[in-house]
């Protein structure tokens, strides 16, 4: 389950607010029919910094960024919104950029200096309002047996971010709760 253009398909918006705060226990199992409330057995009335979101991470596929819904990308704008207001950091990651781009796929080394990948780059950090230093082009493994270097490197340069913007959060939250 994921951001769905209908409401009775995807996951509620509002529901992934009340976690990324934190109010979601373990355990709770996403229902597009039913919203998760105060009232519910895992409810979360004193959410710690531990029970909160640390980075907020938009995942979408290179081949798909155009072809999304206005009332998805709304929807996915609207998360984002509201982990910018609760301090949290954000990143996206475009994946699957070598089924999306025939000079990537045959070249993963080129995959900033693609015009492809850049054009779906800049798609997306417009309809989110993700800045483009924030947006990780990925490609994933699928019918590899070994491992690849290049492909490491790109899955490695988005985690560490991720790492980095989590610390930074904790970090911060550290010291707003030592200056109050």
């Amino acid at each position: 389950m994921g951001m769905e253009q209908d409401e009775t398909i995807g996951i509620c918006v509002d529901d992934i607010k009340m976690a990324m705060e934190g109010h979601v226990k373990d355990g709770y199992v996403f229902n597009p029919l039913s919203r998760f409330t105060s009232a519910d057995q895992f409810y979360n009335d004193s959410p710690t910094v531990n029970d909160q979101t640390h980075v907020l991470v938009c995942v979408v596929s290179g081949s798909t960024v155009n072809l999304m819904s206005d009332e998805v990308m709304k929807k996915m704008r609207d998360v984002r919104l509201a982990a910018r207001n609760l301090g949290i950091p954000q990143m996206a990651i475009l994946t699957k950029i070598d089924e999306a781009c025939a000079e990537v796929q045959s070249d993963l080394q080129v995959v900033y200096r693609s015009k492809f990948v850049q054009k779906q780059m800049q798609i997306l950090s417009e309809a989110l309002g993700v800045p483009l230093n924030c947006i990780f082009p990925v490609k994933n493994y699928h019918c590899e047996i070994d491992r690849d270097n290049d492909i490491e490197k790109l899955i490695l340069m988005a985690l560490k971010q991720m790492i980095d913007f989590g610390e930074d959060f904790v970090n911060n939250f550290v010291k707003t709760c030592k200056s109050e």
